[in-house]
């Protein structure tokens, strides 16, 4: 088994919803897929999405 998953909040979402312009969230930085799927995604996918949101600088409190 690999090393243990870091601590995260359940959820990217900083309740500054937005996908008018195109398939990613201006907010959290998700795919609109990835939104909708959340809630069964593994903690490995969720993992992998909060390592690349991150790194993209997200999330955004102010858009």
């Amino acid at each position: 088994m690999g090393a243990p998953l870091p601590e995260r909040p359940d959820t990217p979402c900083v309740a500054v919803c937005s996908t008018t312009f195109d398939d990613v969230c201006r907010g959290c930085g998700r795919t609109v897929v990835e939104v909708a799927h959340w809630v069964s995604m593994t903690a490995e996918q969720k993992e992998r999405v909060w390592e690349r949101i991150l790194a993209q600088g997200y999330p955004r409190r102010n858009t």
